[in-house]
């Protein structure tokens, strides 16, 4: 069953606080509870759909980050995210709720990075998402990236966590392999290759899916684990040289 299917409806049995309560009950009529607290989503039972909404909420905002919103902004997300055709209408009415309100992303991150306080892993993986979706058109602005930047530093993310999603974005002949590992050219071997099995775990696929990343995105995390691969095999041989 897709992740996407009733992601409003699905949701109207939560308890949700702050801005996410907020833009899902101006949809609803008012349905989901407006509770002023910073908790967020009390009745934690369906972590993939808060994933799905983050995503939704998060891409929306990106696509007016650059000043150029379009049609063509919700049918990239579509195809990128694999949204079905007959659920584009319900993800596309929170899409461009949340794109033409006047309030910033910057709550939504907050609110996100409190979720997903104890699973940074889950963090990394939103932003290695929004990577995914500002390359749509082929060119990440400077505007998007400063936001995605700035939404890393929200969910609480250090700079070599934050350089290493961003590295693992390239083909695997243009990677600094140090960068992707968190780690600098002249650590030793075995501080490296300790580095190299936390990462591995950290971002195996079957760890994402038990946290809560959707299996629809989870092809993105495996390319996050082959970037992570690949650069143990090149710092391997540059130190063996």
């Amino acid at each position: 069953m897709s992740i996407w299917g009733s992601l409003i409806g699905g949701m109207v049995g939560f308890s949700l606080g702050g801005p996410f309560g907020m833009l899902l009950g101006s949809i609803i009529g008012g349905k989901v509870s407006r509770a002023r607290s910073a908790g967020g989503f009390r009745s934690f039972r369906q972590p993939q759909q808060v994933f799905a909404l983050s995503l939704i909420v998060l891409s929306a905002k990106l696509s007016k980050a650059d000043g150029s919103v379009s049609r063509e902004e919700l049918v990239a997300v579509k195809d990128k995210l694999k949204i079905p055709e007959n659920e584009l209408d319900q993800v596309g009415k929170i899409f461009n709720q949340a794109k033409t309100e006047a309030a910033g992303y910057e709550p939504y991150a907050q609110q996100i990075a409190q979720i997903y306080k104890k699973n940074s892993q889950v963090l990394e993986e939103v932003i290695n998402i929004l990577f995914y979706i500002a390359e749509a058109d082929g060119h990440i602005s400077e505007t998007e990236l400063n936001m995605i930047e700035h939404i890393a530093q929200i969910f609480g993310l250090s700079s070599s966590q934050y350089n290493s999603i961003k590295e693992s974005r390239k083909n695997s002949d243009k990677l600094n392999p140090y960068v992707v590992l968190e780690s600098k050219s002249d650590d030793d071997l075995q501080v490296i290759r300790k580095r190299y099995l936390k990462l591995s775990k950290e971002h195996h696929p079957d760890l994402l899916l038990s946290k809560g990343v959707p299996e629809e995105v989870i092809e993105e995390s495996k390319k996050k684990m082959r970037a992570i691969n690949s650069a143990w095999d090149q710092v391997q041989k540059l130190k063996s040289n």
